[in-house]
Protein backbone atom coordinates (compact mmCIF):
# COMPACT_ATOMS: atom_id res chain seq x y z
CA UNK A 1 0.00 0.00 0.00
CA UNK A 2 2.96 2.55 0.61
CA UNK A 3 4.74 1.47 -2.48
CA UNK A 4 1.28 2.42 -4.19
CA UNK A 5 0.66 5.92 -2.57
CA UNK A 6 4.38 6.54 -3.43
CA UNK A 7 4.01 5.78 -6.79
CA UNK A 8 0.63 8.12 -7.37
CA UNK A 9 2.53 10.98 -5.21
CA UNK A 10 5.73 11.36 -7.40
CA UNK A 11 4.04 12.44 -10.43
CA UNK A 12 1.66 14.57 -8.08
CA UNK A 13 4.75 16.32 -6.78
CA UNK A 14 6.86 16.39 -10.51
CA UNK A 15 3.18 18.35 -11.36
CA UNK A 16 3.29 20.56 -8.53
CA UNK A 17 6.72 21.65 -9.39
CA UNK A 18 6.37 22.24 -13.09
CA UNK A 19 3.12 24.25 -11.34
CA UNK A 20 4.72 26.25 -8.84
CA UNK A 21 7.83 27.35 -11.72
CA UNK A 22 4.96 28.44 -14.43
CA UNK A 23 3.29 30.18 -11.41
CA UNK A 24 6.43 32.02 -10.73
CA UNK A 25 7.47 32.49 -14.54
CA UNK A 26 4.18 34.03 -14.50
CA UNK A 27 4.86 36.31 -11.21
CA UNK A 28 7.80 37.89 -12.60
CA UNK A 29 6.66 38.59 -16.15
CA UNK A 30 3.91 40.31 -14.09
CA UNK A 31 5.93 42.42 -12.29
CA UNK A 32 6.29 40.63 -8.56
CA UNK A 33 9.74 40.00 -7.58
CA UNK A 34 11.06 37.10 -7.74
CA UNK A 35 14.73 36.05 -7.08
CA UNK A 36 15.57 32.22 -8.13
CA UNK A 37 19.27 31.17 -7.20
CA UNK A 38 20.86 28.89 -9.53
CA UNK A 39 23.49 26.50 -8.37
CA UNK A 40 26.04 24.21 -9.33
CA UNK A 41 25.34 23.14 -13.18
CA UNK A 42 22.55 25.43 -13.48
CA UNK A 43 24.52 28.26 -12.72
CA UNK A 44 25.96 28.18 -16.04
CA UNK A 45 24.21 29.36 -19.60
CA UNK A 46 24.23 32.35 -21.78
CA UNK A 47 21.93 35.68 -21.94
CA UNK A 48 18.72 33.94 -22.69
CA UNK A 49 18.53 32.99 -18.99
CA UNK A 50 19.31 36.31 -17.90
CA UNK A 51 16.76 38.39 -15.63
CA UNK A 52 16.31 40.94 -13.26
CA UNK A 53 16.20 38.84 -9.88
CA UNK A 54 18.24 36.20 -11.06
CA UNK A 55 20.70 34.95 -8.75
CA UNK A 56 23.84 32.47 -9.03
CA UNK A 57 26.41 31.05 -6.81
CA UNK A 58 29.25 29.16 -8.15
CA UNK A 59 31.98 27.27 -6.38
CA UNK A 60 35.32 26.00 -6.64
CA UNK A 61 33.25 22.35 -6.81
CA UNK A 62 31.07 23.50 -9.48
CA UNK A 63 34.35 23.65 -11.93
CA UNK A 64 34.15 21.21 -15.29
CA UNK A 65 37.65 20.07 -15.84
CA UNK A 66 39.68 21.97 -18.21
CA UNK A 67 39.24 21.81 -21.84
CA UNK A 68 39.63 23.82 -24.93
CA UNK A 69 37.19 26.36 -26.87
CA UNK A 70 40.56 27.91 -28.53
CA UNK A 71 38.16 28.16 -31.80
CA UNK A 72 34.92 29.39 -30.23
CA UNK A 73 35.50 33.25 -31.47
CA UNK A 74 31.90 34.85 -30.98
CA UNK A 75 32.59 38.78 -31.10
CA UNK A 76 29.66 40.48 -30.80
CA UNK A 77 29.45 43.19 -33.71
CA UNK A 78 27.79 45.99 -31.76
CA UNK A 79 24.26 47.09 -33.61
CA UNK A 80 22.21 50.30 -33.17
CA UNK A 81 19.98 49.93 -30.53
CA UNK A 82 16.92 48.16 -32.09
CA UNK A 83 13.16 50.06 -32.10
CA UNK A 84 11.41 49.17 -28.99
CA UNK A 85 14.59 47.41 -27.12
CA UNK A 86 14.31 48.28 -24.02
CA UNK A 87 16.89 47.50 -20.57
CA UNK A 88 14.71 45.34 -18.00
CA UNK A 89 15.60 46.24 -14.21
CA UNK A 90 13.92 44.87 -10.83
CA UNK A 91 10.26 45.92 -10.33
CA UNK A 92 10.93 49.79 -8.85
CA UNK A 93 13.44 50.91 -11.08
CA UNK A 94 13.55 53.14 -13.66
CA UNK A 95 16.42 52.70 -16.71
CA UNK A 96 16.81 55.65 -18.98
CA UNK A 97 19.49 56.38 -21.72
CA UNK A 98 21.10 59.83 -19.55
CA UNK A 99 24.03 60.97 -22.34
CA UNK A 100 24.79 60.33 -25.82
CA UNK A 101 27.50 60.83 -28.34
CA UNK A 102 30.75 59.77 -26.61
CA UNK A 103 33.24 57.87 -28.30
CA UNK A 104 34.36 54.65 -26.18
CA UNK A 105 33.12 56.18 -22.79
CA UNK A 106 35.06 53.52 -20.09
CA UNK A 107 34.94 54.74 -16.61
CA UNK A 108 32.65 56.86 -15.08
CA UNK A 109 33.26 59.02 -11.51
CA UNK A 110 31.58 61.29 -9.47
CA UNK A 111 33.47 64.37 -8.36
CA UNK A 112 32.37 65.58 -4.91
CA UNK A 113 30.06 68.69 -6.58
CA UNK A 114 27.92 66.14 -8.55
CA UNK A 115 30.24 66.61 -11.99
CA UNK A 116 30.42 63.41 -13.83
CA UNK A 117 33.96 62.71 -15.20
CA UNK A 118 34.36 60.15 -18.00
CA UNK A 119 37.13 59.08 -19.97
CA UNK A 120 37.15 58.15 -23.57
CA UNK A 121 39.76 56.16 -23.58
CA UNK A 122 40.30 55.57 -27.72
CA UNK A 123 40.08 59.34 -28.34
CA UNK A 124 42.59 60.11 -25.51
CA UNK A 125 40.34 62.56 -23.78
CA UNK A 126 38.45 62.75 -20.67
CA UNK A 127 35.09 65.19 -20.60
CA UNK A 128 32.56 66.15 -17.41
CA UNK A 129 29.16 66.16 -17.63
CA UNK A 130 27.73 68.35 -15.53
CA UNK A 131 23.69 67.49 -14.06
CA UNK A 132 21.29 70.61 -14.71
CA UNK A 133 18.52 68.85 -12.28
CA UNK A 134 16.04 67.97 -15.34
CA UNK A 135 16.31 64.48 -17.21
CA UNK A 136 19.64 65.25 -19.54
CA UNK A 137 22.76 66.79 -18.42
CA UNK A 138 24.29 69.69 -19.66
CA UNK A 139 26.74 68.69 -22.92
CA UNK A 140 29.65 67.18 -22.39
CA UNK A 141 33.06 69.11 -22.25
CA UNK A 142 36.68 68.82 -22.34
CA UNK A 143 38.43 68.44 -19.17
CA UNK A 144 41.80 67.35 -20.61
CA UNK A 145 43.21 66.01 -23.31
CA UNK A 146 46.75 66.30 -23.18
CA UNK A 147 49.26 64.06 -21.86
CA UNK A 148 46.69 60.88 -21.91
CA UNK A 149 47.86 57.60 -23.21
CA UNK A 150 44.77 55.01 -23.41
CA UNK A 151 43.71 56.54 -19.86
CA UNK A 152 40.96 54.23 -17.77
CA UNK A 153 40.62 54.65 -13.73
CA UNK A 154 40.30 57.81 -12.50
CA UNK A 155 40.80 59.23 -9.28
CA UNK A 156 40.43 62.53 -6.74
CA UNK A 157 43.25 63.20 -4.23
CA UNK A 158 42.76 63.72 -1.65
CA UNK A 159 40.09 61.32 -0.77
CA UNK A 160 37.20 63.45 0.44
CA UNK A 161 35.03 67.00 0.08
CA UNK A 162 37.72 69.24 -1.19
CA UNK A 163 40.35 67.14 -3.41
CA UNK A 164 43.75 69.16 -5.35
CA UNK A 165 44.14 66.58 -8.12
CA UNK A 166 42.47 64.39 -10.71
CA UNK A 167 44.69 61.13 -10.73
CA UNK A 168 44.47 59.51 -14.03
CA UNK A 169 45.94 55.38 -14.65
CA UNK A 170 47.62 55.88 -18.14
CA UNK A 171 48.01 52.43 -19.49
CA UNK A 172 51.63 52.99 -19.11
CA UNK A 173 51.70 54.76 -15.70
CA UNK A 174 49.74 57.79 -13.71
CA UNK A 175 49.68 61.68 -14.45
CA UNK A 176 47.85 64.05 -12.46
CA UNK A 177 46.24 67.19 -13.11
CA UNK A 178 45.55 70.19 -10.67
CA UNK A 179 41.80 70.24 -9.47
CA UNK A 180 39.41 72.26 -7.66
CA UNK A 181 35.72 71.30 -6.75
CA UNK A 182 33.57 71.85 -9.55
CA UNK A 183 36.43 72.47 -12.37
CA UNK A 184 35.38 71.13 -15.63
CA UNK A 185 38.71 72.10 -17.66
CA UNK A 186 42.25 71.22 -16.25
CA UNK A 187 43.55 74.50 -14.83
CA UNK A 188 47.10 73.34 -15.59
CA UNK A 189 49.22 70.59 -17.09
CA UNK A 190 49.65 67.15 -17.10
CA UNK A 191 51.92 66.07 -14.74
CA UNK A 192 53.77 62.50 -14.68
CA UNK A 193 54.25 60.62 -11.86
CA UNK A 194 57.30 57.95 -10.81
CA UNK A 195 55.03 55.53 -10.96
CA UNK A 196 55.45 53.38 -14.70
CA UNK A 197 53.98 50.61 -15.26
CA UNK A 198 54.46 48.46 -18.44
CA UNK A 199 51.94 49.63 -20.71
CA UNK A 200 49.36 47.30 -22.89
CA UNK A 201 48.24 47.12 -26.41
CA UNK A 202 46.48 44.68 -28.13
CA UNK A 203 45.73 41.29 -26.55
CA UNK A 204 48.57 39.29 -28.50
CA UNK A 205 50.43 42.27 -28.91
CA UNK A 206 50.97 44.37 -25.68
CA UNK A 207 48.82 42.90 -23.28
CA UNK A 208 45.61 43.66 -21.31
CA UNK A 209 45.75 47.66 -21.95
CA UNK A 210 43.45 49.08 -18.66
CA UNK A 211 44.98 50.40 -15.24
CA UNK A 212 42.89 51.56 -12.45
CA UNK A 213 43.38 53.80 -9.83
CA UNK A 214 42.43 54.30 -6.28
CA UNK A 215 43.57 55.58 -2.71
CA UNK A 216 43.51 54.28 0.32
CA UNK A 217 40.58 55.80 2.55
CA UNK A 218 43.15 57.92 4.62
CA UNK A 219 45.24 59.00 1.76
CA UNK A 220 48.17 57.38 2.11
CA UNK A 221 48.73 54.76 -0.35
CA UNK A 222 47.56 55.05 -3.91
CA UNK A 223 46.67 51.33 -5.52
CA UNK A 224 47.23 50.78 -9.08
CA UNK A 225 45.61 47.55 -10.78
CA UNK A 226 47.69 45.79 -13.88
CA UNK A 227 47.09 42.69 -16.40
CA UNK A 228 48.87 40.41 -17.85
CA UNK A 229 50.91 40.74 -21.09
CA UNK A 230 49.65 37.60 -22.36
CA UNK A 231 46.61 34.51 -21.82
CA UNK A 232 48.46 32.48 -19.45
CA UNK A 233 52.08 32.39 -20.00
CA UNK A 234 54.87 32.72 -17.29
CA UNK A 235 57.36 34.22 -19.80
CA UNK A 236 60.21 37.18 -18.74
CA UNK A 237 57.55 39.69 -20.66
CA UNK A 238 55.08 38.51 -17.80
CA UNK A 239 57.46 40.44 -15.33
CA UNK A 240 55.45 43.09 -12.86
CA UNK A 241 51.68 42.52 -15.05
CA UNK A 242 49.01 40.41 -13.50
CA UNK A 243 49.06 42.48 -10.26
CA UNK A 244 47.77 45.16 -8.14
CA UNK A 245 51.11 47.56 -7.17
CA UNK A 246 50.65 49.75 -3.53
CA UNK A 247 52.31 53.45 -4.37
CA UNK A 248 53.11 56.43 -2.11
CA UNK A 249 50.52 59.33 -3.82
CA UNK A 250 53.80 60.73 -5.24
CA UNK A 251 54.19 57.28 -7.22
CA UNK A 252 57.41 56.67 -5.07
CA UNK A 253 58.15 53.35 -3.17
CA UNK A 254 56.06 50.85 -5.58
CA UNK A 255 55.36 47.42 -3.44
CA UNK A 256 53.69 44.34 -4.78
CA UNK A 257 50.19 44.55 -3.28
CA UNK A 258 48.77 41.21 -4.59
CA UNK A 259 49.45 38.95 -7.62
CA UNK A 260 48.74 36.23 -9.87
CA UNK A 261 45.89 38.44 -11.00
CA UNK A 262 45.38 38.26 -14.37
CA UNK A 263 43.35 41.37 -15.01
CA UNK A 264 41.54 43.25 -12.15
CA UNK A 265 40.05 45.65 -14.50
CA UNK A 266 38.15 47.53 -11.73
CA UNK A 267 39.38 47.91 -7.85
CA UNK A 268 37.56 49.99 -5.01
CA UNK A 269 37.80 50.16 -1.19
CA UNK A 270 34.65 49.03 0.62
CA UNK A 271 32.91 51.92 2.08
CA UNK A 272 33.74 52.63 6.07
CA UNK A 273 36.54 49.89 5.64
CA UNK A 274 40.49 49.47 4.65
CA UNK A 275 39.11 46.54 2.45
CA UNK A 276 40.26 46.64 -1.07
CA UNK A 277 38.11 44.63 -3.98
CA UNK A 278 38.53 44.10 -7.50
CA UNK A 279 36.81 42.54 -10.53
CA UNK A 280 38.64 40.72 -12.71
CA UNK A 281 38.87 39.02 -15.61
CA UNK A 282 40.33 35.14 -15.67
CA UNK A 283 41.67 33.75 -18.19
CA UNK A 284 40.73 32.11 -21.69
CA UNK A 285 40.72 29.31 -24.29
CA UNK A 286 40.40 26.61 -21.34
CA UNK A 287 36.44 26.02 -22.32
CA UNK A 288 33.54 27.81 -22.11
CA UNK A 289 32.79 27.57 -18.33
CA UNK A 290 36.69 27.76 -17.39
CA UNK A 291 38.16 29.68 -16.23
CA UNK A 292 35.44 31.79 -14.10
CA UNK A 293 35.95 35.87 -13.58
CA UNK A 294 35.82 36.78 -9.94
CA UNK A 295 34.77 39.73 -7.49
CA UNK A 296 36.72 39.68 -4.78
CA UNK A 297 38.34 41.12 -1.70
CA UNK A 298 42.22 41.20 -2.05
CA UNK A 299 44.63 40.27 0.56
CA UNK A 300 47.52 41.79 1.31
CA UNK A 301 50.45 39.58 -0.21
CA UNK A 302 47.88 37.30 -1.74
CA UNK A 303 48.73 35.18 -4.52
CA UNK A 304 45.30 34.52 -7.15
CA UNK A 305 47.11 31.67 -9.31
CA UNK A 306 47.61 33.06 -12.70
CA UNK A 307 49.41 31.38 -14.53
CA UNK A 308 50.17 28.45 -12.86
CA UNK A 309 46.82 27.63 -11.02
CA UNK A 310 42.72 29.40 -11.21
CA UNK A 311 40.09 29.20 -8.18
CA UNK A 312 42.81 27.70 -5.52
CA UNK A 313 44.69 24.24 -6.45
CA UNK A 314 42.97 23.78 -9.64
CA UNK A 315 46.08 23.34 -12.46
CA UNK A 316 46.68 25.30 -15.54
CA UNK A 317 47.20 22.37 -18.29
CA UNK A 318 49.23 24.71 -19.72
CA UNK A 319 51.61 24.51 -16.72
CA UNK A 320 51.19 21.17 -15.45
CA UNK A 321 53.68 20.01 -12.59
CA UNK A 322 54.88 23.61 -11.98
CA UNK A 323 55.51 24.87 -8.87
CA UNK A 324 53.74 22.84 -6.81
CA UNK A 325 54.83 24.78 -3.66
CA UNK A 326 52.11 27.29 -4.60
CA UNK A 327 49.12 24.86 -4.76
CA UNK A 328 48.11 25.40 -1.15
CA UNK A 329 48.83 29.36 -1.43
CA UNK A 330 46.20 30.36 -4.08
CA UNK A 331 43.06 32.22 -2.76
CA UNK A 332 40.04 31.38 -3.43
CA UNK A 333 37.95 34.53 -4.59
CA UNK A 334 35.04 35.84 -2.55
CA UNK A 335 32.35 35.22 -5.57
CA UNK A 336 33.10 33.57 -8.77
CA UNK A 337 31.36 34.93 -12.15
CA UNK A 338 30.45 32.64 -15.06
CA UNK A 339 33.58 32.40 -17.04
CA UNK A 340 34.16 35.12 -20.31
CA UNK A 341 31.38 37.37 -18.48
CA UNK A 342 34.21 39.92 -18.57
CA UNK A 343 33.85 41.64 -15.57
CA UNK A 344 35.17 45.23 -16.10
CA UNK A 345 34.18 47.70 -13.39
CA UNK A 346 32.91 47.93 -9.97
CA UNK A 347 31.51 50.34 -7.33
CA UNK A 348 29.97 50.48 -4.05
CA UNK A 349 26.26 51.68 -3.47
CA UNK A 350 26.71 54.75 -1.23
CA UNK A 351 23.64 56.39 -2.18
CA UNK A 352 20.20 56.80 -0.21
CA UNK A 353 17.89 56.95 -3.23
CA UNK A 354 17.37 52.86 -3.89
CA UNK A 355 16.11 50.40 -1.05
CA UNK A 356 17.68 50.11 2.14
CA UNK A 357 19.40 46.79 1.28
CA UNK A 358 20.99 48.24 -1.23
CA UNK A 359 22.98 49.92 0.78
CA UNK A 360 27.41 48.92 0.60
CA UNK A 361 26.25 46.01 -1.98
CA UNK A 362 28.70 45.93 -5.34
CA UNK A 363 27.51 46.48 -8.47
CA UNK A 364 29.42 45.51 -11.14
CA UNK A 365 29.45 45.80 -15.23
CA UNK A 366 30.22 42.51 -17.46
CA UNK A 367 31.29 43.87 -20.87
CA UNK A 368 30.15 40.19 -22.14
CA UNK A 369 32.07 37.20 -23.99
CA UNK A 370 33.45 36.77 -27.35
CA UNK A 371 35.15 33.59 -27.37
CA UNK A 372 32.11 31.99 -25.96
CA UNK A 373 29.93 29.10 -28.18
CA UNK A 374 26.54 31.08 -26.29
CA UNK A 375 26.78 34.56 -25.41
CA UNK A 376 27.20 35.68 -21.47
CA UNK A 377 27.76 39.18 -20.10
CA UNK A 378 26.46 42.43 -21.50
CA UNK A 379 24.46 43.13 -18.05
CA UNK A 380 24.90 45.02 -14.95
CA UNK A 381 24.66 42.48 -11.68
CA UNK A 382 24.88 43.22 -8.21
CA UNK A 383 26.56 41.78 -5.60
CA UNK A 384 25.18 41.38 -2.09
CA UNK A 385 26.08 41.61 1.62
CA UNK A 386 25.11 40.12 4.71
CA UNK A 387 24.64 43.12 5.82
CA UNK A 388 24.62 41.67 9.67
CA UNK A 389 27.88 40.01 9.03
CA UNK A 390 29.56 42.21 6.78
CA UNK A 391 30.32 39.41 4.72
CA UNK A 392 29.86 38.59 0.60
CA UNK A 393 26.99 36.17 0.57
CA UNK A 394 29.27 34.60 -1.95
CA UNK A 395 27.10 34.70 -5.05
CA UNK A 396 25.85 37.41 -7.56
CA UNK A 397 22.27 38.92 -8.95
CA UNK A 398 21.23 40.26 -12.22
CA UNK A 399 20.40 43.91 -11.84
CA UNK A 400 20.13 45.42 -15.45
CA UNK A 401 19.76 43.22 -18.42
CA UNK A 402 18.58 43.41 -22.27
CA UNK A 403 21.63 44.22 -24.42
CA UNK A 404 21.29 41.16 -26.23
CA UNK A 405 18.54 40.82 -28.38
CA UNK A 406 16.34 37.52 -28.51
CA UNK A 407 18.21 36.10 -31.65
CA UNK A 408 21.78 37.15 -29.78
CA UNK A 409 22.40 40.76 -31.44
CA UNK A 410 24.31 42.56 -28.92
CA UNK A 411 23.79 46.59 -29.12
CA UNK A 412 25.36 47.64 -25.73
CA UNK A 413 28.48 46.20 -23.64
CA UNK A 414 28.70 47.83 -20.17
CA UNK A 415 32.10 49.34 -18.54
CA UNK A 416 31.96 51.94 -16.26
CA UNK A 417 29.68 52.54 -12.46
CA UNK A 418 29.45 55.04 -10.52
CA UNK A 419 27.39 56.81 -7.82
CA UNK A 420 25.45 59.98 -8.72
CA UNK A 421 24.95 62.66 -6.16
CA UNK A 422 21.57 62.14 -5.98
CA UNK A 423 21.63 58.59 -5.27
CA UNK A 424 20.93 57.04 -8.71
CA UNK A 425 23.06 54.49 -10.41
CA UNK A 426 24.97 55.26 -13.46
CA UNK A 427 26.93 53.26 -16.26
CA UNK A 428 28.75 53.34 -19.17
CA UNK A 429 29.02 51.60 -22.67
CA UNK A 430 30.92 51.83 -25.37
CA UNK A 431 29.48 49.87 -28.01
CA UNK A 432 26.80 52.91 -28.74
CA UNK A 433 28.51 55.31 -26.74
CA UNK A 434 25.91 56.24 -24.29
CA UNK A 435 25.97 56.74 -20.41
CA UNK A 436 22.49 55.55 -18.40
CA UNK A 437 21.04 55.68 -15.17
CA UNK A 438 19.20 53.62 -13.26
CA UNK A 439 16.52 55.26 -10.60
CA UNK A 440 14.13 54.09 -8.10
CA UNK A 441 10.83 55.31 -8.23
CA UNK A 442 8.97 54.85 -4.60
Amino acid sequence: MKSVFWAFLRPVSVLAVVLLACSAKDSREAGDFASPLLVGKDAFGDWTRDAPGVRRRITAADLPPPGSNLLAINSPRVIARPAGAELRAPPGFKVEEYATGFRNPRFLLTAPNGDIFVTESEANEIKVVRPNGGGSPDAPVVFANDGLNQPFGIAFFPPGEDPRFLYVANTNGVIRFPYRNGDRRARGPAESLSAHVSGGGLLRGGGHWTRDIVFAPDGSKMYVSIGSRSNSSDNAAEADRARIFEFNPDGSDRQVYAWGIRNAVGIAFRPGTNELWMSTNERDELGDDLVPDYISSVRRGGFYGRPWFYIGSHQDPHHRGKHPELAGKTIVPDVLVQSHSASLNLCFYTGDQFPAEYKGDIFAAFHGSWNRTRRTGYKIVRVPFDHSSGKSLGEYEDFITGFVTPNGRVWGRPVGLSVAKDGSLLFSEDGNGTIWRVRFQR
